[in-house]
C-alpha cells in the first residue's frame, strides 16, 4: 500500500507491501486465489501475522458467551472462526448500549451453494440470533460478470438462486436485507462508493490486490463496491444518515484485504473502522491445499446433492489421513491433521462429546476410515435434506420481501 502507507500504519493497520511476490512454495491467500504453502497447508499463524490482525482467545469467546447468555457457537469453540480485527470494541460498544450491524455477502458464481459457503452464513445467523441486530448481504453479481465472464442476466438470475440458499438458513426478515449489486447500487449506496473511490488512489490498490495493466477497470473499481456495506449510511432505509452504527463482518480470512483498505478509509468519511471476524477456510474433499472450489463439482458437497451423491463423494474423494493398510492403521493411528473426514466433522457435528470420542478411536486406530466416513455422510445427508427443506419453502414473494428496500424500524431491528 505504497501511496497511503503512513497512514495506515498511523491507523494500526499492517499492510502488505506493493510489488512484493510469493516465492515459490509460499502460500497465496487473495480474495481469488488461495494456495496452501510448500507442504499444501495453510499456515494460520503467518497469515495472522502477515494481516496483522489478532486470534480470537478463550477470554474473548467466554465474553461473548457472557454477553449474549448463550453458549459460544461450536464454530467459535473449535476455532474455525479464530481471528479478528477490533472485535472487542464492538463488544464494548454493545456492553455500553450502542447498537452495530453485520454485513456479509456472496459473489454468485454456481447455481447452488456449496458447504463452505454455508460456513459464514450458519455463523452470521447465530451472531444476528445472539446480539439481535441487523444484516445486510451483498450479492456481488457485478463482480462475477468482472471475473469470471458471466452475463449480466446469468449473474443476476444466479443471484436470486443463491439467495433462496442464503434465505433458507433462517435469517430474521425484520432484521435482514439481501440486495445484489446490480440492483441497489445508487443513491446513498453510490455516493459512498463514490467517496471511497476518491480516498483510494491506483497505487494502493495495487499494493493490496495485485491488478495488473490487463486488468478491466470494472475490476480495478469494484473493490469499493464491497466496501462501502460496511459504512451504515449506505442504507437509508435501514440507518437514514447515521454513522456512528459500528459494522462486524463475519467472513473467510481471504475477504481481508478488501476491509484492509474500507478501515484506512473508514475514519476519512467520518465513519468507525470496520470489524472483523474471521474464518479458517472449508477444505475442498481432496484436502487442505486451499479452500472448496464451486467450479469443481468432485471437490465440493453442494447443497443440491442427494444422499448417493454426498455417499460416493466422501467415499471416493475424501482423503483419509489413515493407514495404507488396516494393520498399519490399527498400528499407528489415523493422521488427524490431513483427514478430511475429520476436519469436516469438526464444522458440522454438533455433539462435542461424540467428536471428542471420535478423534479419540480414529486417532488411535480403533475407528477405521471407512467408519468415520460413514459418520461424516451421515451427519451431512441430514444436513442438506434439512436445507433442501427449507429452500423449498422460500417462495419468490417470500425473497421479494428480503430484498425489498423498504422501511426498518429500528425497534424490530434491535426489539
Amino acid at each position: 500500500m505504497a501511496a497511503t502507507g503512513e497512514q495506515a500504519a498511523a491507523n494500526g493497520e499492517q499492510q502488505p507491501v506493493e510489488g512484493q511476490q510469493p516465492q515459490d512454495g509460499e502460500q497465496v491467500i487473495t480474495p481469488w486465489d488461495v494456495t496452501g504453502g510448500a507442504d499444501g497447508k495453510i499456515d494460520y499463524n503467518k497469515l495472522v501475522a502477515q494481516f496483522g490482525c489478532q486470534n480470537i482467545d478463550a477470554a474473548l469467546v467466554q465474553r461473548i458467551e457472557r454477553l449474549t447468555g448463550r453458549p459460544a457457537h461450536p464454530f467459535l469453540k473449535r476455532g474455525i472462526f479464530f481471528a479478528h480485527r477490533d472485535l472487542k470494541e464492538v463488544l464494548d460498544a454493545y456492553e455500553r448500549g450502542e447498537p452495530f450491524y453485520l454485513y456479509t455477502g456472496r459473489g454468485p458464481s454456481s447455481e447452488a451453494l456449496h458447504l463452505g459457503h454455508l460456513v459464514p452464513f450458519m455463523f452470521t445467523k447465530w451472531l444476528q440470533d445472539a446480539f439481535k441486530v441487523p444484516l445486510v448481504i451483498q450479492l456481488t453479481d457485478d463482480e462475477k460478470f468482472l471475473w469470471r465472464g458471466l452475463s449480466v442476466e446469468e449473474a443476476r438470475r444466479l443471484a436470486r438462486e443463491n439467495a433462496k440458499d442464503i434465505v433458507a438458513c433462517g435469517f430474521d426478515v425484520r432484521r435482514t436485507f439481501i440486495f445484489s449489486d446490480f440492483e441497489y447500487v445508487g443513491g446513498a449506496f453510490y455516493r459512498n462508493i463514490a467517496r471511497i473511490q476518491r480516498c483510494t488512489p491506483m497505487n494502493q490498490v495495487r499494493g493490496i490486490f495485485g491488478f495488473s495493466m490487463e486488468d478491466n477497470i470494472g475490476k480495478i473499481a469494484f473493490p469499493a463496491v464491497q466496501a462501502a456495506p460496511a459504512f451504515p449510511d449506505s442504507f437509508p432505509h435501514m440507518f437514514g444518515e447515521r454513522k456512528d452504527v459500528r459494522c462486524l463482518i463475519p467472513c473467510a480470512i481471504d475477504q481481508d484485504p478488501y476491509f484492509r483498505m474500507t478501515r484506512d478509509v473508514a475514519p476519512r468519511l467520518g465513519h468507525h473502522k470496520t470489524s472483523l471476524i474471521e474464518s479458517r477456510f472449508f477444505p475442498a474433499l481432496q484436502g487442505e491445499s486451499g479452500k472448496m472450489s464451486a467450479s469443481d463439482q468432485n471437490s465440493a458437497i453442494f447443497v443440491s446433492d442427494t444422499p448417493k451423491e454426498i455417499k460416493s463423494k466422501v467415499n471416493k474423494y475424501a482423503f483419509s489421513g489413515g493407514g495404507t493398510s488396516v494393520e498399519e492403521h490399527r498400528a499407528k493411528g489415523a493422521n488427524l491433521d490431513v483427514d478430511v473426514s475429520w476436519k469436516w466433522l469438526n464444522f458440522f457435528m454438533e455433539d462435542d462429546a461424540k467428536l471428542a470420542q471420535i478423534g479419540e478411536e480414529y486417532g488411535s486406530g480403533r475407528m477405521l476410515t471407512g467408519e468415520i466416513k460413514a459418520e461424516l455422510i451421515a451427519v451431512l445427508t441430514e444436513m442438506v435434506e434439512r436445507h433442501k427443506k427449507a429452500r423449498a419453502a422460500v417462495t419468490d414473494e417470500i425473497l421479494d420481501a428480503f430484498m425489498a428496500v423498504r422501511p426498518m424500524p429500528w425497534d424490530q431491528m434491535y426489539g
